[in-house]
């Protein structure tokens, strides 16, 4: 689609209108181009040139890795980031020992990615854009929606750049100013987690080494705290500075970013030699009362805001859109029941304040990054499309709504598990369990068998499209119930061949 320049006035239509070319926005995007969905991606900002601006959130969970690999991305930002690195504590222009940020748990087969991977989310935006472009679509830079009316039928949204755009369905993934939120009048009820204002910078610098995350906490109450830390694939580090409460507003410009560095550390202000970025803020997490209005759902930074501690404001964004994706998908393209998408924030919204509890703990000292924050845990096993029929399971035992583990799977182990998984279609699987699985849509759901695996046990596992547990039982029985309930096209539905 050649949309970058086109400027007239124009009707377009489209099966889904995403708001917002921010990570969300971009991975909602590509997992709907794959699954053959007709997504118009809308992105108020020009086109970035020669990236999008600041490195922002630049820590990648392990379960957001997980779902990069599904989508085909993995190796692209494995090859563009890396670990974080070891923390270094300074104090009077002396080292004071390290201080390790993270957990380091070593792959196993059923976790191959245990550990953050840092990026800058410019990069990121970049990586999930080139694979966006790849699977066939494409952002409208510089169009901003001025007006949105829905109806039982679709939405209509009127462009800056003139004409409209119809759609069956709206997604705003445009930010936590999110003017399509307050639009449709959804409030959002948050608190301050810290009075102290934050200056947040991408800069080059001398003085420091790239081999640690420099931080040089504050001296008693002044509040005066900074942090430096390389970002992978750049000359740049992403400098973080802290304020007293009541303070004014940080100064943003190369000169404020100088004082802030001299004040904070044994480097003197020549030290800063460029200022590529900078933001100053205020903590706070707020969470929307409701993630959906109609045909219109919200996704992102829209949906929930987090303090940066722990990070866990992209990783939950992205983690909604990949949530939302398939059920979309699902629904437009295979003639599932359009409740399938109330789903949505049944299952999203109790784990975005859940991460956001965490990540205001984290803000204050209260809790520390570790498992919780590498999202593996995360799960659905009270939604309603999580459907256990064993009984009397072990405490420890994978369940409907967990996450499908990883392991081993072919001959001699030569692929994987996630191998069998990576794709837009749902994977039955049969572990160490006889008997012919139902005959189900082949396109939309794969079959594969393997022995007894520790970390399933036995028995049968519809896995969903975005890696959970949706159904699972002893054998198959039941199993074509669920999929009938949620899987099955309906009489005069036409299939579309995945790809």
């Amino acid at each position: 689609m050649e949309l970058n320049n086109v400027k007239e006035a124009a009707a377009r239509t489209a099966d889904v209108l995403v708001v917002g070319a921010g990570a969300t926005g971009l991975v909602l995007a590509c997992d709907l181009a794959r699954r053959g969905v007709r997504a118009l991606v809308v992105e108020r900002a020009e086109p970035p040139s020669p990236a999008f601006p600041g490195s922002r959130g630049k820590g990648i969970q392990p379960r957001t890795l997980e779902l990069l690999d599904d989508l085909g991305v993995i190796d692209a930002f494995l090859a563009a980031g890396g670990h974080a690195p070891v923390g270094m504590v300074w104090r009077d222009g002396e080292r004071q020992g390290e201080h390790r940020m993270f957990d380091e748990p070593e792959p196993t087969p059923a976790t191959p990615y245990p550990r953050p991977w840092l990026l800058p989310q410019w990069r990121t935006q970049e990586l999930l854009l080139a694979r966006l472009r790849e699977l066939g679509g494409d952002v409208a830079f510089g169009w901003a929606v001025t007006e949105l009316a829905q109806d039982p039928d679709g939405v209509t949204a009127t462009l800056s750049t003139g004409g409209t755009v119809r759609a069956a369905y709206a997604v705003a993934a445009d930010g936590g100013r999110s003017g399509l939120r307050r639009a449709l009048g959804i409030t959002m009820a948050g608190e301050t987690v810290d009075p102290k204002p934050v200056l947040v910078a991408d800069v080059r610098l001398t003085g420091l080494d790239r081999d640690n995350w420099h931080m040089f906490p504050s001296e008693g109450d002044d509040g005066l705290f900074a942090a430096a830390c390389p970002l992978p694939g750049t000359d740049c580090f992403q400098l973080t500075a802290q304020f007293p409460a009541g303070a004014a507003a940080p100064d943003t410009s190369l000169q404020g970013v100088r004082e802030a560095v001299a004040a904070r550390t044994h480097l003197a202000a020549e030290n800063v030699t460029d200022l590529l970025w900078a933001s100053a803020f205020r903590p706070r997490a707020a969470l929307a009362d409701r993630f959906r209005e109609g045909r219109v759902l919200l996704a992102g930074d829209a949906a929930h805001v987090h303090s940066p501690a722990g990070g866990q404001g992209l990783n939950t964004s992205v983690q909604d859109a990949y949530n939302l994706g398939w059920k979309l998908g699902a629904v437009l393209r295979h003639g599932a029941p359009e409740s399938l998408l109330d789903t949505y924030e049944e299952e999203r919204l109790p784990n975005a304040a859940a991460m956001l509890g965490l990540s205001t703990r984290i803000h204050r000292g209260e809790a520390r990054r570790g498992a919780a924050t590498r999202q593996l845990g995360i799960g659905y096993r009270a939604s309603s499309l999580a459907v256990e029929t064993r009984e009397n399971l072990p405490e420890d035992a994978l369940r409907a709504g967990d996450r499908a583990p990883d392991g081993p799977y072919g001959p001699q182990g030569g692929q994987t598990l996630f191998d069998a998984f990576r794709g837009p279609h749902f994977t039955l699987l049969a572990v160490g369990v006889d008997g012919e699985p139902p005959r189900l849509n082949g396109d939309l759901v794969h079959v594969h068998r393997i022995p007894s695996y520790e970390p399933y046990g036995k028995g049968c596992f519809l896995i969903r499209p975005d890696g959970y547990v949706g159904w699972a039982g002893e054998d198959m029985e039941g199993l074509r119930e669920y999929a009938g309930a949620w899987l099955t096209a309906r009489d005069g539905v036409p299939e579309r061949p995945l790809t």
